[in-house]
């Protein structure tokens, strides 16, 4: 079973690790089958699963029914679970929706923000409630930042990226997510904290790769961001199954082949 202590091992080893997005547990079982290290029931299901045009009309409820999906055929993977959209804009509720996720069988909560989020983590991590906080793009924030736009490409932002990650592992953070960000600010945040950093548009230096399990199934509506890869349509995926793309995927990372210069940003 894939643990916090496993991913530590890894970004120690300087072992590269998988995460893919997963809804249901018929691709969960396949995620198992191709040894994805960790699954995010991720509020992307907002536009994958329920066709909104973005994550804020995703409820908890609405995750602890998918993650509750996962839980029942996980047997492996490291499970991570979004805190959805205002559902802890407060301490009290980030409390009882994280014990509602924890509930229905998540390891770990991820919630986006910077070191506004300090309290909250200290909180959540003493009550024994790992949390993982997402940097970067990160898309609750979407009407924030007037649209989906790579971010800490001025001097300014990339120093208050660094201190938000500083700051958060500080408060006891187990896990970052870097979404659209420089590679070299990434490369460098990897480097200044002593926790596993998973990226997704975020350069092949973080510790571990995300991706949207739709979209590197090709599944992909509109422009295809820069930062995915069809890999069931790959020529290395002999199978041509799904299945076959889960485990080429996770190959490419483990051995450094994706993400390339092409998926990242500069």
């Amino acid at each position: 079973m894939t643990t916090l202590s496993t991913l530590n091992k890894f970004k120690k080893d300087g072992t590269k690790f998988t995460c893919l997005t997963c809804y249901d547990a018929m691709f969960a079982r396949l995620m198992q089958q191709a040894e994805i290290d960790t699954i995010l029931i991720g509020d992307s299901l907002g536009m994958v699963v329920q066709g909104h045009d973005s994550t804020l009309p995703v409820t908890i409820e609405d995750m602890t029914y998918h993650t509750a999906n996962i839980a029942r055929s996980n047997k492996q993977a490291l499970i991570l679970a979004d805190l959805p959209f205002m559902s802890y804009a407060t301490l009290n509720d980030a409390i009882a929706n994280s014990r509602a996720l924890m509930q229905a069988g998540a390891h770990v909560i991820k919630i986006e923000g910077g070191s506004e989020l300090c309290e909250i983590v200290t909180t959540l991590t003493q009550a024994g409630t790992p949390t993982c906080v997402h940097l970067g793009l990160t898309p609750q924030s979407v009407n924030v930042f007037g649209g989906y736009k790579v971010q800490g490409r001025s001097e300014d932002s990339a120093d208050e990226l660094l201190a938000d990650a500083k700051a958060v592992v500080e408060a006891g953070a187990a896990l970052l997510v870097l979404e659209c960000v420089p590679a070299k600010l990434a490369q460098t945040i990897t480097q200044a904290v002593d926790v596993p950093v998973i990226g997704i548009g975020a350069g092949a230096s973080t510790d571990g790769q995300v991706l949207v399990m739709h979209d590197m199934l090709g599944m992909v509506h509109g422009r295809v961001p820069r930062f995915v890869h069809d890999f069931l349509t790959d020529a290395r995926n002999t199978e041509h199954s799904i299945e076959g793309a889960f485990a080429l995927y996770r190959q490419s990372v483990r051995e450094g082949s994706f993400p390339t210069a092409e998926n990242q940003f500069d």
